[in-house]
Order: structure tokens, then sequence, then C-alpha cells
């Protein structure tokens, strides 16, 4: 028998039932039938995984309204790219391993259902540059999801810098710099989807050669961001905590996207340069 995510969502439904069902059913009363639930490790455990194919349910949603039916290519970024987030997130969190609590627990996800949507935002736009046909309807979702995306990783940014300024180091701290990694996507993505809205539009008209140029500083300027706040990072974490293990890897990968886009440019100027100086010596 094939396990579906529509039989685990029913199973998760009944089980939780069944568990609030049998509280009710030893304690008669409210109060102690929540004792029991809150106290009886099982009873949690079933709640924790209800809660989580909520999660999933509200995920699936969204990602409907605003994206529509996922292609496979972006369904296998999502994965990947997911594996790789709890991975570090996870290993970021040690740091900050005596402030795990359920709440502790729902922001960690909320975090990942905020990278996923990032993630699919950014596929999207770039899918823009293959398509020859762009509905309105596509325009309306990525100008909401964008929208929508910035909104979040600004307040959550203010939200992390105000919690550590008056209570101190904690996890907020990664939280913050997590959401602020984020902005940057925001920002990136909308370049993008400016510049080949723009591609689009010129290409009644005549062609234009200048996006690959605007797509290449742009991609310089965001990656010099990142490497900027990923060395604020390292300099925080080291001043309250030990140095910041979980940061190697996706430092060194926005380092190497800075030296790749920084040689782009300079390859393309070069490139241009010597067209030009072609075209004006014969």
């Amino acid at each position: 028998m094939r396990i579906t995510a529509g039989l685990v969502t029913v199973a998760s439904f009944v089980a939780t039932a069944a568990t609030i069902f049998n509280a009710f059913l030893i304690n008669k009363q409210f109060y102690p039938a929540m004792v029991y639930l809150t106290k009886s490790n099982a009873s949690m455990a079933v709640i924790y995984f209800q809660a989580l194919v909520l999660v999933y349910i509200s995920f699936q949603i969204i990602r409907s309204i605003f994206f529509g039916d996922l292609r496979a290519a972006e369904a296998e970024h999502l994965s990947e790219r997911a594996w790789h987030a709890v991975l570090e997130t996870c290993l970021a969190f040690t740091v900050f391993r005596d402030d795990f609590s359920p709440l502790f627990v729902l922001q960690f996800v909320f975090l990942l259902l905020i990278k996923s949507f990032h993630w699919l935002a950014d596929d999207r736009v770039d899918m823009m540059e293959r398509s020859p046909v762009i509905t309105i309807k596509f325009h309306v979702r990525i100008m909401a999801i964008i929208g929508l995306l910035s909104g979040v990783d600004s307040y959550l940014v203010s939200h992390a810098y105000f919690t550590t300024i008056l209570k101190g180091a904690s996890s907020q701290i990664v939280f913050g710099f997590e959401y602020a990694i984020l902005l940057t996507m925001v920002l990136h993505v909308t370049i993008k989807y400016i510049l080949h809205m723009h591609d689009h539009r010129m290409r009644t008209l005549q062609s234009w050669d200048n996006k690959a140029v605007y797509l290449l500083y742009a991609e310089l300027i965001i990656n010099f961001v990142r490497c900027m706040l990923y060395g604020a990072f390292t300099s925080v974490i080291l001043r309250v905590h030990t140095f910041p293990l979980f940061a190697v890897r996706p430092f060194y990968l926005s380092i190497r996207s800075l030296h790749k886009a920084f040689f782009d440019v300079v390859n393309s100027r070069r490139a241009i340069n010597m067209m030009n100086t072609y075209v004006f010596f014969f």
C-alpha cells in the first residue's frame, strides 16, 4: 500500500481526535483533560505531528495561490534547498540550545516556510526569460508574493533587532540574520523581475542587449551585500559566543559567488570594449 500525503493527513486528524477524546474520557472535565494532554509525551507527540500536518496544508494552500502547480525543476530545487537549509539551521541553533522551546520550534518551521517561498519566487522569475508569453495573472502573483515576502522579512528583521536590544543575545540573532539574507534575495528577485519585464516589452520593438549587463551588476551588488552581512554576523557571534562554524559554508559560497560575479563583470566589460574597438577599427 502506497503512503500518500492525503493518507497521512487523514491519519493525523484521526489520531488527534482519538487522543483528545481519550483525554476527555479519562478526566471528564476540560482543565484536567488539558493538563493530561500536556503531561503525556505520547499525546504531545500526536499534537506536534498534527501541527506539522497543518503547516504542510497551509504551505500547499499558499503555494497554490501564489505559484499554482510547480514544475518538475522547481520541485527538485525546492527539495534540495530545503534539505541543506534544515541541516544548516539546525547546526546554527545548537549555539542557542538553551532557548529551545515550542515557540522556538514554531519560529524555526516558519523560517523554513518563508525560505521555501523565496526559492519558489526566485525560480519562477527566472522562468520569465524562457517564456514567450507572460500573463497578467503571472504578474499579479509575482508582485503579490514579492510585496508579502519583503514585508514579512522587514518586520521580522526589526523584531529580532529590538528583541536582542531589550533582552540580550539569544536565538533571535540567528533569526534576524536569516531574514536579512532573505531580504537581499527579495531585492534580487525584484531587480530580475523588473529587468525581465522590461525585456519582454522591448522584444516587440527591438532587442535589448543591456539586460545581461544589468543582471551581472545586480548579482555583484547582492553578493557583496550578503558577504557584508555574513561578516557582520560572524563578528557579532564571536563577541557573544564562539566561532560560528555553521556560517562557514554559506559564507564561502557567498564569497565564491561574489568572486564569480566580479570576474563576469570584468570579462563582460573587456568583451564590450574589444567589440567597440573592432567596430571602430573597421
